[in-house]
């Protein structure tokens, strides 16, 4: 005879005074602990590669200026351009390039800002590349 023998066969108990707890609130129980919280996010923001924004040579300067002048031209026609486009980072230092195209409405030459017809707005100086389609 062991010595469980007289409890062995007995019923699971069930409290009065608290409800069974559902097999998800057991299985946090379980769940692996972080204790850094929020560091794998800042390991992956670290390791985020950006841009450095490049300085245009004299050559690029002029033929980005030429290309100006004939969206300028045909500005009635909203003319569908493609812009390379320097955008800093909020968070780190440098940016990135972006492809941004769409139809010119308006050009303010004041401002240095390129208004598009989707409502983009582009900062004439962040303006890397020009391609009229």
């Amino acid at each position: 005879m062991s010595e469980y023998d007289d409890i062995i066969d007995l019923p699971h108990h069930v409290s009065n005074r608290h409800s069974r707890m559902s097999l998800s609130d057991r299985a946090a129980q379980f769940a692996p602990f972080a204790a850094l919280t929020g560091f794998d996010s800042e390991i992956e923001e670290t390791a985020r590669l950006t841009d450095t924004h490049r300085d245009l040579d004299e050559e690029k300067i002029n033929d980005l200026n030429d290309k100006m002048r004939m969206i300028h031209e045909s500005i009635s026609e909203k003319p569908e351009v493609t812009f390379l486009c320097f955008v800093p980072d909020k968070k780190k230092t440098g940016g990135a390039y972006l492809s941004i195209t769409g139809r010119v409405r308006r050009i303010d030459e004041t401002a240095r800002e390129i208004f598009l017809t989707d409502g983009t707005k582009l900062n004439i100086d962040s303006i890397a590349g020009i391609d009229i389609i």
